[in-house]
């Protein structure tokens, strides 16, 4: 599996993501704020390419779906956002260059 297959656009605006977060991958494009101050590292490329993968595996709704579901369950016991799944693969392995190319499909079950 090559590292192009999950290139993602990279879009830089005012408005998307709000104010106080870096960057968002919505289908498969990273929105990023404008300006010096959210310069994006290529940790953060990869950790927003690694949700691009999850998100293809599973057809992009279903992820959003299951994502929804997972951090509702885990918002009354912990941080949810760094727990779910999805972040947790992400988080673990953003600074590793050859992780995509080496993912298998669904490894962020790994992490559930």
């Amino acid at each position: 599996m090559h590292l192009k297959k999950y290139i993602m656009r990279i879009v830089e605006n005012n408005i998307i993501p709000f104010e106080g977060f870096l960057a968002i991958n919505l289908f498969g494009v990273m929105f990023v704020r404008k300006g010096k101050k959210h310069k994006i590292s290529e940790r953060t490329i990869r950790h927003e390419q690694i949700h691009t993968a999850q998100m293809r595996e599973m057809l992009y709704v279903f992820f959003y779906l299951w994502y929804l579901i997972e951090w509702l369950i885990r918002l009354p016991f912990s941080n949810a956002y760094v727990n779910v799944s999805f972040e947790r693969e992400a988080y673990i392995n953003d600074n590793s260059s050859e992780y995509l190319n080496n993912r298998k499909p669904y490894s962020w079950m790994k992490y559930l």
